[in-house]
């Protein structure tokens, strides 16, 4: 619980150490702490929001933290937080379009997610950021409603970002799959978490 990002947290850390007139703009007062539970009653979090609040950092920190507590790491996190040990992590992450290996945004993503459904079980993580993006709106929420519908079923912990309609349904819905949201203050052009 109260997780916090540790490249975000080390920035704070040594932004703070400057003098006020040193500091530079882009770097917050405090980094805001991350709580999520997943695994219980959810095997699945769907984080939306809008952009620019803070969806894939909450997705990095979750796989971040994960490896690093993997390795013997200790967390920016409050004692007591609990990690799971995953015996596999998958990432699908930006965007890997190459012209090169013939891939476009979609077809990057698709190769992503095809190895996690090959592969992940219930001893993995599965973490995918802006799921079923780079194809029609419609056609990518049905694909990507079909691949949480798997990955919960196999009881992999799963955290997806997105900003399609359906998938948000798909949570509320589905009784192992958690809705998550952030949101974006316009006035103050900071993430509200």
């Amino acid at each position: 619980l109260r997780a916090r990002h540790p490249v975000l947290a080390l920035r704070v850390a040594e932004a703070a150490r400057l003098p006020a007139a040193e500091r530079p703009p882009n770097v917050p007062e405090a980094v805001v702490p991350l709580d999520l539970e997943l695994g219980a009653d959810a095997h699945t979090l769907v984080i939306t929001g809008p952009n620019a609040g803070g969806k894939s950092v909450a997705l990095k920190t979750v796989g971040l933290l994960t490896l690093m507590a993997a390795h013997g790491l200790p967390i920016p996190a409050d004692p007591g937080t609990r990690v799971p040990l995953v015996t596999a992590v998958f990432v699908d992450l930006g965007d890997q379009q190459s012209i090169q290996d013939d891939l476009s945004t979609f077809t990057s993503h698709l190769t992503n997610v095809r190895r996690m459904l090959e592969t992940a079980d219930d001893r993995s993580l599965c973490l995918i950021d802006e799921a079923g993006t780079g194809t029609d709106p419609a056609e990518g929420g049905a694909l990507a409603e079909a691949v949480l519908s798997r990955l919960t079923k196999r009881g992999a912990l799963t955290v997806v970002t997105t900003h399609i309609g359906a998938l948000k349904a798909f949570a509320h819905e589905h009784p192992r799959v958690a809705n998550g949201s952030m949101a974006f203050d316009r006035e103050a052009l900071a993430p509200t978490y």
